[in-house]
């Protein structure tokens, strides 16, 4: 695991950290709120839209920023 962590680019850890982090809050705000009923298809929508979307995103981020700093170096 420590080898497949070490082969990844920084803004593939970050989309990484940053989408299990949206999953956790997803699922920590069905469990709190009132919003949705607490089934498992509301989880599972709950944990692949999160932090599908949160990861995503910043991985889009992060990348295109990599990409502005190597470029700004040449």
């Amino acid at each position: 695991m420590k080898e497949l962590w070490a082969r990844m680019s920084g803004p593939v850890r970050i989309g990484l950290v940053v989408g299990l982090v949206g999953a956790l809050l997803t699922v920590a705000g069905l469990f709190i709120g009132d919003f949705a009923p607490l089934t498992a298809r509301s989880l599972v929508l709950g944990i692949l839209l999160g932090g599908g979307s949160w990861g995503v995103v910043s991985w889009a981020i992060a990348s295109a920023t990599a990409d502005a700093v190597s470029e700004e170096g040449e």
